[in-house]
Order: C-alpha cells, then sequence, then structure tokens
C-alpha cells in the first residue's frame, strides 16, 4: 500500500468514521419490508432498525448523537410515509436535504465562504483564518464548486424518481448516491485539494499557526 493511499484511508477514516450503516440500513429494511409485507409494517421496521442502532452505539460507547440525528430522520420518513399511505413519501426528508445542502453550498459560493472549508474546519479545528488566505481559499472554492455540481445532478435526480413514485429505485439512488458517491467525492477532493494547495504555494496549517515567514514548505497532508 502506497504512503498516498493510506493518507486517503486515514482521511476517510476521520471523516466517515462508522456512520455510514446508520445512513444505509433503514431505508433498505423500509423498502424490502414495504414489498414483502406491507407499508405500516415498512415504517415500523425501519424505525426498530434505527433504534437498534443507535442503542448498540450506546452500548459500545460511541458517538450517540448522529445516530439520534439519524432516528429522528427515520422516524420522519416513516411517518410521512404511513400518513400519506405511499412509500415514495418516505424519501421526502432525504429530497429536502439535499436541497438544503446545495442551497448552503452555493450561498457559501457567492459569500465567498466556501463550504468545503467550513466542513473542513468543523471536522479539525483548523483555524478559521488560515482557510480564508488568499493562497488557501481558492482550492476549497474549486472543490465547493464541484460538491455544488455533484449536489445538483443528485436532487434532479431525486425530484425526478420522486414524481414518477418509483420508492425502490429511489432507495437504490440514494443508496448509490449516498455514502459510496460520498466516499468518492471525498477521495477526489483530498487528491484535488492537495495538488491545488501546492499549487497556490502558501503556507500549511502549522506554518501558518506558527507565525512562519515564506518561502512555506506547504500543506501536505490534510485538507
Amino acid at each position: 500500500m502506497t504512503i498516498k493511499t493510506k493518507e486517503i484511508i486515514e482521511e476517510l477514516k476521520t471523516v466517515l468514521s462508522s456512520k455510514t450503516i446508520d445512513a444505509l440500513v433503514p431505508p433498505l429494511i423500509f423498502v424490502i419490508s414495504n414489498i414483502i409485507f406491507s407499508l405500516q409494517i415498512a415504517a415500523i421496521s425501519a424505525v426498530s432498525i434505527a433504534v437498534i442502532l443507535g442503542l448498540v452505539r450506546l452500548l459500545l460507547k460511541q458517538s450517540f448523537s448522529y445516530a439520534l440525528g439519524g432516528l429522528f430522520l427515520v422516524a420522519l420518513a416513516s411517518s410521512l410515509a404511513f400518513l400519506t399511505k405511499s412509500a415514495v413519501s418516505y424519501f421526502i426528508p432525504a429530497i429536502i436535504s439535499s436541497s438544503l445542502l446545495l442551497l448552503a453550498s452555493l450561498i457559501s459560493i457567492i459569500i465567498r465562504k466556501p463550504l468545503a472549508a467550513w466542513a473542513s474546519h468543523l471536522t479539525r479545528g483548523w483555524p478559521l483564518e488560515w482557510f480564508w488566505r488568499k493562497d488557501i481559499k481558492p482550492a476549497y472554492r474549486e472543490v465547493t464548486w464541484f460538491w455544488t455540481f455533484f449536489l445538483l445532478m443528485r436532487l434532479i435526480l431525486q425530484i425526478i424518481l420522486f414524481r414518477l413514485g418509483e420508492s425502490s429505485q429511489l432507495t437504490w439512488a440514494n443508496l448509490l448516491l449516498g455514502w459510496p458517491f460520498t466516499i468518492l467525492i471525498l477521495i477526489f477532493s483530498y487528491i484535488y485539494g492537495i495538488w491545488r494547495l501546492r499549487q497556490l504555494s502558501g503556507p500549511s496549517v502549522e506554518e501558518f499557526e506558527n507565525d512562519e515567514q515564506p518561502p512555506w514548505s506547504g500543506q501536505k497532508k490534510g485538507f
């Protein structure tokens, strides 16, 4: 395994940890249960599996906040599906979430505070002042444009499938364009971001925090 591959794996672990199962399993259980049994059983099954995942995290002394948020979304989605008597309504929160993320991404570009920079700041705790430097920010702005394009394509597909009433296809679209594509996007963001930072020749986070003067060695790991 090359050093670069190890770096990418470490980055993915930092960002994703073990949260993917919380997002993948409940909607899959919902659709399968709806096909085999009924909408009511599907709603109960999705909420139940979300509760079980939350309890497992609690027993393993892992962060419960993400599981709690996932449980709320699953409960909301299942309630919408049950109340409207339509399985496709389960995906309304996912569509709303995609819309809000797309809006946030666009606004962050307009106000010149790219979403990729905010995400990195919240994940790593690096100083915001470093992200807003003229020799740093372009890398995060360009990555944010890429995120915006992906979010727009995903939202368009979700809306089309929702209007067609294709709950099973919506499930697979959300699964494939969820964590699997997110992982690919994060890999691209990391590789491109590190390359772009080197092109911009700005200081690394450590050099910035130590108030070192140029020439800088630049950011070599972490984006």
